[in-house]
């Protein structure tokens, strides 16, 4: 069973602490210097200024609006980089991936910044921290338990939450005071998700619409208990039944999916409480708050634009385990337009081959993936992606395609 706590009283309290620490150290001008060396990129800025757009040979690269790296990451990279500066001798760990980001997290590595040892996401081995540690929770966050187990053992605590998923955790707080339960919808393995749901009371977590369409039918015409639940496995809290607890319900979300399907899916729980309960009655068995992320929203938005051009093909740069990267692939896919998702230029490799990684988690090697004659390249990345790393993948198409070095 889940540790019953009252989590806004203990977030408070450690807020209050000691050793608590959730900005930066005073040492921006340094950090800045490092960041701006290892992640940004004055090949990349120069095509923003070129209206997004670079012509070289039989290549044309249009980029995304909006991409990459956005205010919560950078953020949290750079207290993460303040941390390391500010306590050059104690340990410092972190609790998961800063961000998903593989060149970036082996730059903390680099830095003598260590993991917590994990098996899979919900199994650490915190037994290695020790009193007066330094631990840095990610931008994604960590659960109110693996908080409340690091300020026991009296570690020294930097968060790098980002204030978005914050907010989420408030929503869900809303909620569990009110006795709703919170529909949550994202990737209930998904480490943000874990830490949101940890804030909640009762809570069911939704994938998509169609899992979402499932509960609705559910409310309003009952089913199978057994079958619901083996359906949602250990998607939802401890003992959750959705034969009580889908009588009043709030809609909250992982700051990364979708953003269309979010607001879909708020607007069908809405209509069915309204058609269970009534107008008069529907606050009083709904709630909803906007808890969309902004640059999650923008990137989205940005690559639907991108996608009503003419492209051969489209390249999305981010990690593998990147969801806000997979959905960005996903809308290249739902107009048509091949879309490789990749989160190194080593994963573009000899004879016209790439290596990218599917929707659905698995990799396949594509043959052939850059057609002969003048191809027009969108390019798109995750807000985890560096443009460093962009920059590295871009360079990489033009020396393929115009057998010469542009950079």
């Amino acid at each position: 069973m889940k540790e019953i706590m009252d989590t806004k009283a203990f977030k408070r309290s450690l807020h209050h602490s000691e050793n608590y620490y959730r900005r930066g150290f005073g040492h921006q001008a340094e950090v800045s210097t490092q960041f701006d060396s290892e992640y940004k990129s004055n090949f990349i800025q120069q095509i923003r200024d070129n209206n997004n757009t670079l012509e070289q040979g039989d290549v044309t690269i249009r980029l995304a609006e909006a991409f990459g790296f956005c205010w919560g990451v950078e953020r949290a990279v750079a207290i993460a980089y303040e941390a390391r500066k500010h306590f050059p001798t104690e340990r410092v760990w972190i609790t998961n991936e800063i961000i998903h980001n593989p060149s970036v997290n082996q730059y903390l590595r680099d830095m003598q910044i260590e993991f917590i040892p994990a098996e899979g996401i919900e199994k650490k081995d915190f037994s290695v921290v020790e009193s007066g540690d330094v631990v840095i929770l990610p931008a994604f966050g960590a659960s109110v338990q693996e908080m409340k187990l690091l300020n026991d053992k009296g570690c020294k605590i930097v968060d790098t939450t980002c204030p978005w998923v914050s907010k989420v955790w408030n929503t869900v707080e809303k909620h569990k005071k009110g006795e709703y339960t919170s529909i949550i919808h994202g990737k209930y393995k998904h480490e943000e998700t874990l830490a949101t749901s940890s804030f909640a009371g009762k809570y069911l977590v939704v994938l998509n619409l169609e899992e979402a369409e499932y509960v609705s039918n559910y409310i309003l015409n009952g089913g199978n208990r057994e079958e619901f639940l083996a359906k949602f496995g250990q998607a939802y809290s401890d003992g959750f039944d959705p034969d009580r607890d889908l009588e009043q319900i709030g809609i909250a979300n992982q700051t990364t999916m979708l953003k269309s399907e979010t607001e879909q899916i708020g607007k069908l729980f809405e209509r069915t409480m309204m058609k269970k309960y009534g107008p008069i009655e529907l606050n009083q068995h709904f709630q909803s708050f906007n808890t969309i992320c902004d640059a999650t929203q923008e990137r989205q938005d940005a690559m639907l634009e991108l996608v009503k051009e003419k492209l051969d093909l489209m390249v999305v740069v981010g990690g593998f385990n990147s969801s806000n990267t997979s959905h960005l692939q996903g809308i290249g896919l739902d107009n048509r337009i091949p879309s490789y998702h990749i989160d190194t230029v080593e994963r573009i490799l000899p004879e016209n081959r790439i290596e990218y990684r599917q929707l659905n988690g698995e990799h396949a090697i594509k043959e052939n993936w850059l057609p002969d004659g003048k191809i027009v390249v969108g390019v798109s990345s995750g807000a985890s992606t560096p443009d460093k790393v962009v920059e590295d993948v871009v360079v990489k198409i033009l020396e393929l395609k115009n057998a010469t070095t542009l950079v």
